[in-house]
């Protein structure tokens, strides 16, 4: 398909070179977007460092029109992985504007994905976890992470207002857009989701409570941009696990933040405990479809008038422009390919054909191979390199990179707490 014209005579990097124009009026060049990637780059005490301008100022000219950032924490008591960037007030200033300028050259659209972990923190690295209820993670998980503590009302508050003041922030240092990350098990999939909030007061309960966080969230962060600014959500299609988050509650979600204005949701799936976004199942089986949300997408499409874009498992030129051409989505989420071939979206607008394959990471060790955290660490160290001015590694050996990973990740851990002692 990848050579085959999908609409007319174009081919299909013809199509995936239209512009789009959000409904807040910005224009992003293309339809490619680079999809978040945590790329935990930030100071033992979470500032910003010079990494990250160098990583995004690669990417920038990589081709793509959008680029996302990874978390970017909004509370630093509240971290998802050791050496997050937090922005909670403008400290940073000079290099968030450093970073702003490397990742929007070349007419890149550049925004910044904004996010609390709730429950989904490793234990040790924060002196307590929140989240909607005190439901613990299944038991193979719970070495790696502790049960929560239920918030408070004034919590949730105080949550809500940190997102729209690390908004605006992220505003003035000339950055083009946000994204509140609304998947994935971080704190708003959290509030989404049946299993994990079981709250009985107006955050929980009915799905009319439940999705009032992110709506609630969504609307102090445009009070605090303004129209023209633009602010996407990053939504779960569904969690994948009993109990959770379903798809007929992400349709009711997706309708009523397009009745809100929100520029593009990006579609995804899964958590920790159910990696969906890594094309697995809870099963640990790989998906071989590209483009393992786009069923959903379709229906969405069907359903609700809302700019989309889906991550996870694009990988040809001629699945994408099918997309596209079809009316299924408008931004075509890539996340993995670009971690290892940071020229990857000018390969595809200009048609010519990828250099690397993307591969599953295992370790061999079973219980690891079915979350997500083993393949986080194997393509952080991709991104690390690539923010030293290095190339990536495609052929790292999984267990190598997480046993690396989690001996450099237990050392930081300790920094971080000994900060906070």
């Amino acid at each position: 398909m990848d050579q085959k014209n999908v609409s007319g005579s174009q081919p299909p990097h013809v199509l995936i070179n239209r512009p789009f124009t959000l409904p807040c009026g910005q224009i992003i060049k293309n339809r490619l977007m680079k999809s978040a990637m945590s790329e935990a780059l930030g100071t033992v005490d979470n500032h910003m460092t010079p990494g990250l301008v160098t990583l995004y100022d690669r990417w920038a000219s990589g081709g793509a029109g959008l680029l996302v950032s990874g978390n970017v924490m909004i509370d630093r008591r509240a971290l998802g992985e050791p050496n997050n960037v937090a922005i909670e007030d403008e400290q940073d200033m000079a290099l968030l504007s450093a970073w702003a300028r490397a990742g929007t050259k070349n007419n890149t659209q550049c925004w910044i994905q904004l996010n609390h972990p709730g429950k989904q923190v490793p234990r040790g690295l924060n002196r307590e976890s929140l989240a909607p209820s005190a439901i613990p993670f299944r038991k193979e998980l719970q070495r790696f992470f502790v049960t929560p503590r239920e918030m408070t009302e004034a919590e949730i508050e105080t949550v809500l207002d940190r997102f729209a003041r690390a908004a605006s922030i992220v505003k003035k240092a000339g950055f083009t857009g946000v994204q509140i990350h609304g998947a994935h098990g971080y704190l708003v999939s959290q509030f989404l989701s049946p299993h994990h909030n079981r709250r009985t007061d107006a955050w929980g309960g009915s799905a009319q409570n439940r999705r009032r966080f992110v709506l609630e969230a969504y609307r102090r962060i445009r009070s605090a941009v303004g129209a023209s600014f633009p602010v996407a959500v990053k939504l779960n299609s569904a969690d994948f696990q009993r109990g959770g988050f379903s798809e007929a509650e992400s349709m009711e979600v997706i309708a009523a933040l397009a009745a809100e204005g929100v520029d593009l949701v990006e579609i995804s799936g899964g958590n920790y405990e159910a990696p969906a976004m890594s094309g697995r199942k809870a099963s640990g089986i790989d998906s071989e479809r590209e483009a393992y949300f786009l069923e959903f997408a379709k229906s969405a499409r069907k359903a609700v008038n809302v700019p989309l874009g889906v991550t996870g498992g694009f990988r040809t030129a001629g699945a994408m422009a099918g997309a596209l051409a079809d009316d299924s989505l408008d931004m075509i989420g890539m996340a993995r390919p670009l971690a290892v071939d940071p020229d990857y979206a000018n390969r595809i607008l200009t048609g010519r054909p990828p250099t690397v394959t993307i591969r599953p990471i295992t370790t061999g060790i079973r219980f690891l191979d079915k979350t997500a955290l083993m393949e986080v660490a194997w393509y952080s160290r991709q991104l690390r390199r690539m923010a030293k001015g290095k190339n990536p590694r495609p052929n790292e050996s999984g267990l190598v990179s997480f046993i690396k990973v989690m001996v450099s990740s237990t050392w930081r851990t300790n920094q971080t707490r000994r900060l906070r002692a």
